[in-house]
């Protein structure tokens, strides 16, 4: 059954006039299978997500998305959400259900004395920081540039900023959201405070958030950043000084790092540095760091702000194949460096990365129970990140990523990201927000009692059953 024959039979006991209704109710559009643009409406960032919905509701604005929401209640559709559609497990689409897509959303308003931003749903992180940094000012963000703010936020958010500012969702100052009952409530410390709790870290489990405010912060227009490349060889003795380096690094520096393969398979450990401070000061801080052992190259340079926000954009291009599996880690051991060197010495492409994103500083400094977000006390984000892009390779490259998990999993913390989960079950959501599940439970109970929003690191609700 193809899919406009699944969209008939979807919309069977729906007469056409309810479709006509909403399509002029909506300041946006609507997009059917039959319709032009359809297979770029149906795409998402990771080219390995294959999905046909029924329907896509692209939304101009708050209004619209109450529409979308109500109109898909009234027929109990399965409904995703989309803003940038970065998910790697392309949850942000869906077979046969509604895609509600906020990307169109893009008004931001940025006050410059309070160094507040009101910024809409849709935004991409390369729009918001731009809109931002026009008055020097920016807020923790990801670091590929076409993310949306949404789902990073949403989900905790950390970046080169993180470790001085805090996540995303630390800087969180308000929201307005949809509920799955179609009200439009703002959630802030002072209005609807359990529901602004969840917001920080706690997914899209509890409405559609159009609307963030954001405390931001001076920052830029160029920051010092560095970046060392250490032949496979020596990535050992590179390794371990990387840890010891990051354990004593100030809150102002975040040192991510990758094991990486150049086109002509040569393999290789590279690190990169961001300071975000004076630069004397930080030019003492990261000159350690590129003059240990005999490095093939070493950086160091005074980087627009934006240029290092989208630097790792030529990496990951929309389109093509991914798949990864993270869990954080508080050190790098010995025996733990032993076994990411050996498992990524199998990686079956160049494309292949194997990743240490640099956490703590004020991220680890805000008590576990304060948000969702649990897992503040790890050093590094640690996940092997297969890409690929002819469907014959997809096997090979989610088996190694998979086995390059289970071999680094004695050493990790047991817990993960929410933003970097895949399709992997309840009990790895729980590993996202440890004793805050129960809560969020309680709170999905309050709020989404049907789990309306499922497609998502889903948090089910307290008493909730499977229907039958």
């Amino acid at each position: 059954m193809d899919t406009g024959q699944r969209v008939s039979r979807l919309w069977a006991d729906r007469p056409a006039a309810v479709l006509d209704t909403l399509r002029r109710k909506l300041d946006g559009d609507v997009v059917l299978p039959d319709d032009p643009g359809y297979e770029d409406a149906r795409k998402v960032w990771n080219g390995a997500v294959d999905k046909r919905p029924a329907m896509v509701v692209y939304c101009a604005s708050t209004a619209d998305v109450i529409e979308a929401v109500t109109f898909a209640r009234s027929g109990n559709h399965l409904v995703a959400v989309r803003s940038g559609g970065h998910n790697v497990a392309g949850l942000s689409v869906c077979d046969d259900g509604i895609v509600i897509d906020l990307s169109r959303m893009k008004h931001i308003a940025v006050d410059p004395a309070r160094r507040v931003a009101r910024a809409e749903a849709g935004l991409s992180l390369a729009e918001f920081d731009a809109a931002t940094q026009a008055h020097g000012l920016a807020t923790t963000m990801g670091v590929n540039s076409d993310t949306g703010i949404a789902g990073l936020t949403l989900g905790g958010g950390f970046g080169k900023l993180g470790r001085k500012h805090g996540l995303a969702c630390d800087n969180l100052l308000a929201a307005e959201i949809v509920l799955a009952d179609g009200r439009l409530v703002k959630a802030s410390a002072v209005e609807n405070e359990d529901l602004f709790w969840g917001l920080h870290g706690g997914g899209g489990n509890f409405g559609i958030v159009t609307t963030f405010e954001y405390q931001l912060h001076p920052v830029g227009p160029v920051l010092l950043a560095g970046s060392v490349l250490h032949p496979y060889g020596r990535a050992r003795d590179a390794m371990r000084f990387y840890d010891d380096f990051c354990a004593q690094a100030p809150d102002e520096l975040s040192v991510d790092a990758a094991l990486v393969t150049a086109p002509s398979g040569e393999r290789f450990f590279n690190i990169s540095a961001c300071y975000c401070g004076a630069n004397e000061a930080g030019e003492r801080v990261i000159r350690p760091l590129l003059e240990h052992g005999a490095p093939l190259e070493s950086k160091l340079d005074l980087v627009p702000y934006l240029q290092i926000q989208s630097g790792g954009d030529s990496l990951f291009p929309r389109g093509r194949r991914y798949y990864w599996k993270a869990q954080y880690l508080h050190t790098l051991t010995d025996a733990a460096i032993d076994t990411l060197l050996e498992t990524y010495a199998r990686a079956p492409s160049a494309s292949s990365l194997l990743v240490f994103q640099h956490v703590g500083g004020a991220i680890a400094r805000v008590p576990a129970s304060a948000t969702p977000y649990a897992n503040r006390d790890a050093r590094y984000d640690c996940f092997p990140i297969s890409i690929w892009d002819a469907p014959a390779e997809e096997d090979a490259a989610i088996r190694w990523a998979r086995d390059v998990w289970s071999a680094v999993k004695p050493f990790s913390t047991g817990g993960v990201y929410a933003n970097n989960l895949g399709d992997e079950g309840e009990d790895r959501v729980r590993a996202a927000y440890g004793e805050n599940h129960a809560r969020l439970a309680a709170l999905k109970a309050a709020y989404d009692p049907a789990n309306f929003f499922r497609l998502n690191q889903n948090i089910r609700p307290s008493a909730w059953r499977e229907p039958i």
